[in-house]
Order: structure tokens, then C-alpha cells, then sequence
């Protein structure tokens, strides 16, 4: 279960951990999206490219780095709403790349509904060289409480 608003404070740093991005993350994408961009799903193309081979979305990359956020438990089940994104892209990210994120705590503050906070995040996403390839800020709607019907993954004797 993810962490609550109350869970959260200015300065906090957390690092998920790796996950290696494969040509299928790539393809799936593209049919999930409708992006066909041969940059992305053409490797002739983009051999000639000045990435020199496909790369992935960039927009896959900020999906995945709230997957690996939900893998360090930060945001399931307790994250309301995504408020917004903004974004830098600064290297490729291709099939075979590892990356991760790192999350920092930029401000958290009170919204209207007492049920909820308001929290923003700077993440950025490195590959396997520490090169970072995309960095940004979230704006995220997240819980005071946990909800008692997202129990997921609690152990329970029987």
C-alpha cells in the first residue's frame, strides 16, 4: 500500500529500482498508442537516424517511472489523481537500456477536501551509464488515509 500525504515531506529522496527496457515495451507501445513512428518501430529507418537504432517513446519512460515509483509502494492505492506533468527529454532511451528513477519531495500543502493532499515530485529517469535521459516534475492528489478496500499484498493468516 502506498504511502499518504502525511508520509511525505519536502526533501525526501527515493530511488526505484531498474528495469530494463525491451523492443516488446516498445512495440506494445506503439499499438497502445497508435504511434508508429519509425524511429520507433522501423529499425532501417532509424539506422539512419542520428540515434542510429529505434529508441523508445518518451512518453513510455515517464509511464514507466510511476510503475517503478508503485514498485518502492509510494503511490498504491493513496494516489488520487495525476494533477500534471512537465518534462525534459535529453537522451534516447533504447531496447536494452536499464533505467530507473529518482523521486525528490519538492512541496507538499493542504488542498480543499481535508481527505486529501496535494504533493509534487521532481523525477529523474538515468540509464545504465547514469546518463539521464528525461527529468520532470508531477503533481500528484494523494490520500490522507488509507483506504480500507486496498488491502492488496497484506499477509493474512487463514
Amino acid at each position: 500500500m502506498g504511502k499518504t500525504f502525511g508520509e511525505f515531506a519536502v526533501g525526501q529522496r527515493f530511488e526505484t529500482p531498474g528495469r530494463t527496457v525491451t523492443e516488446s515495451d516498445v512495440m506494445i507501445f506503439a499499438g497502445l498508442t497508435g504511434d508508429y513512428n519509425p524511429v520507433h518501430t522501423d529499425e532501417g529507418f532509424a539506422a539512419s537516424t542520428p540515434f542510429g537504432t529505434r529508441i523508445a517513446h518518451g512518453p513510455m519512460g515517464i509511464g514507466m517511472a510511476f510503475g517503478l515509483a508503485s514498485r518502492l509502494d509510494l503511490i498504491d492505492g493513496t494516489v488520487v489523481a495525476l494533477l500534471g506533468v512537465t518534462w525534459k527529454f535529453t537522451a534516447p532511451v533504447k531496447p536494452g537500456d536499464t533505467i530507473k528513477a529518482g523521486i525528490e519531495v519538492l512541496q507538499t500543502r493542504d488542498v480543499k477536501n481535508p481527505e486529501h493532499g496535494f504533493v509534487e515530485w521532481s523525477i529523474e529517469i538515468v540509464n545504465q551509464t547514469g546518463a539521464v535521459t528525461s527529468s520532470g516534475t508531477a503533481q500528484l492528489l494523494m490520500r490522507r488515509q488509507r483506504p480500507a478496500s486496498a488491502n492488496w499484498g497484506e499477509t493474512k493468516a487463514l
